[in-house]
């Protein structure tokens, strides 16, 4: 059922006395901030509510985290880099990109109960709704990273990146969310149930962050998926992040990650928008 606080007051004034007031004192652009603004309280009042959704995405990267690092890491070669330093760049990378699936499974439950159909019937910027739940998932993956960090510090992880590393390191987590973040909403508007959205996100998900140089080192890899996990866009930014965490060299993962990340956004975001407009109309 919809709630108070996922309609702004003005969202729900009739379209009349909106289109009134929108001529009267504010701009299009105006009204487009104020309902996404509306949109992203309402998204980030679910997470502080329901603050074990924030643990569940924490936990289970922890939990790689320790396997890796107790239990696999110690017949694993990384080339002189000691394996906690060299894992943290990987797990942290793989949280956001579950993390940012999220987003897939919010629109879901949105569309299937109804919400969404609600939303489109109000004289509100269709795109505020996707915009909330995406920015939701960047803060809930950034609170999440945090909490992974402060427990890869406790089982050795050294890091030696400056203030300007980990602001960089920061940038390009944002940039890789906000892409998968897209995608996942793309993926939601596809599917026709929340158990099916489940399953598309991992058969994508999945490949992509386990094919890549998240917790191995590519070189051991048969030739086919190697060039795969070399050149796929999670290792780039797997590999970004690592070398500014441990101080080697980033050679062309920094442009590669930043320039996969803003395509894959700028192609998802009128892809998401379209298919918010005119593809859910039919359920």
């Amino acid at each position: 059922m919809l709630q108070r606080s996922d309609v702004n007051p003005e969202i729900a004034m009739g379209a009349g006395d909106r289109s009134e007031v929108t001529a009267a004192h504010h701009s299009r652009l105006f009204w487009a901030f104020s309902d996404t603004w509306v949109l992203i309280l309402r998204s980030l009042e679910h997470i502080f509510r329901h603050i074990d959704q924030l643990l569940g995405l924490t936990i289970q990267p922890i939990m790689f985290l320790l396997l890796f690092r107790y239990v696999f890491g110690g017949a694993i070669e990384t080339g002189g880099v000691e394996y906690v330093n060299f894992l943290v760049a990987g797990i942290l990378v793989q949280m956001a990109a579950f993390g940012a699936t999220t987003t897939s499974y919010s629109v879901a439950t949105d569309l299937t109960k109804g919400i969404i159909d609600r939303f489109k019937s109000l004289p509100m910027t269709s795109s505020a709704v996707l915009t909330g739940h995406v920015v939701a998932d960047l803060v809930r993956n950034t609170l999440s990273s945090v909490i992974m960090i402060v427990v890869a510090l406790f089982v050795g992880f050294r890091p030696v990146a400056s203030l300007l590393d980990w602001l960089v390191i920061l940038g390009i987590l944002l940039l890789f969310t906000l892409a998968i973040s897209w995608l996942s909403a793309i993926l939601a508007l596809l599917a026709k149930s929340v158990e099916s959205v489940q399953w598309m996100t991992f058969l994508i998900i999945f490949p992509l962050t386990f094919a890549s140089a998240a917790f191995v080192p590519t070189d051991t890899m048969p030739y086919a998926l190697r060039v795969f996990a070399e050149n796929q866009p999670v290792t780039h930014v797997i590999e970004a992040i690592r070398a500014l965490m441990i101080g080697a060299p980033v050679g062309d993962h920094l442009w590669l990650s930043a320039l996969w990340s803003v395509t894959i956004t700028i192609v998802a975001v009128p892809v998401a928008g379209y298919l918010f407009r005119h593809g859910t109309l039919s359920r």
